[in-house]
């Protein structure tokens, strides 16, 4: 976990999202359709409604074999089990369990697939309807001895460092570049790791997109977030 592990040396460039450009992990404010021809992106989940309403067996399984405090989301794709660092970005952690609470995250999306690069959700709702945040922004906490390798959950936000609010992403491979530097260039806050459930990471990663932008990258049939749940 440590941020410059010897065998996790390799340092993302961005070129799969810009030519080498830095992109921003934040917000967009593209209101959904259009697409070509009048086609409707993303299309509406074809199974719109949970399938179960727990966690597996399995994922509680990992849940229990963690020291950390645990969260259990289940996706259209499957079933994500995710250890939160909460000693590490203090912050970052409490805000997202006021989150998960509150039930902000049922029924929501992965909006944003960007193949081998991030999946980012916790914004919108069917339809992209943009979701308003519940609760204020808050502190950057990237400066934690945390890198975004592939697998951890880290807060996107807007340009301004202390800007994140309910919006997060999963890093689909070793993303250092998105690390914290200096403070002139902070980076992405990560507070937590999959552990269980890599597999639904890297079905959410290859399905088909549609790109209406640089960040703007969007599944053609919506990735839906069914619930999250804390586990302990």
């Amino acid at each position: 976990m440590l941020r410059r592990l010897a065998a996790l040396s390799f340092v993302l460039t961005l070129a799969a999202c810009g030519g080498g450009v830095g992109v921003e992990i934040g917000y967009h404010d593209h209101d959904g359709g259009g697409g070509g021809g009048g086609t409707q992106y993303p299309r509406p989940n074809p199974t719109p409604n949970a399938p179960t309403l727990s966690c597996s067996a399995t994922g509680l399984a990992a849940s229990a074999a963690s020291k950390w405090g645990t969260v259990c989301m289940l996706t259209s794709n499957g079933e994500i089990v995710v250890e939160l660092y909460d000693t590490y970005a203090p912050q970052t952690v409490a805000n997202f369990y006021k989150y998960v609470s509150a039930g902000f995250y049922t029924k929501t999306l992965i909006h944003r697939v960007d193949r081998d690069f991030v999946i980012q959700g916790g914004g919108y709702t069917s339809g992209m309807v943009a979701k308003d945040p519940l609760y204020a922004p808050i502190k950057l906490e990237s400066n934690n001895d945390l890198s975004n390798l592939r697998g951890t959950i880290s807060m996107a936000r807007r340009s301004g460092a202390d800007s994140a609010t309910s919006q997060f992403f999963f890093n689909v491979v070793d993303n250092t570049s998105l690390d914290y530097k200096s403070a002139a260039d902070p980076g992405y806050a990560v507070f937590g790791r999959i552990i269980s459930g890599l597999n639904t990471l890297d079905a959410i990663n290859v399905v088909p997109t549609y790109n209406y932008g640089q960040t703007d990258i969007q599944p053609r049939t919506e990735v839906l977030v069914y619930w999250v749940q804390r586990l302990k």
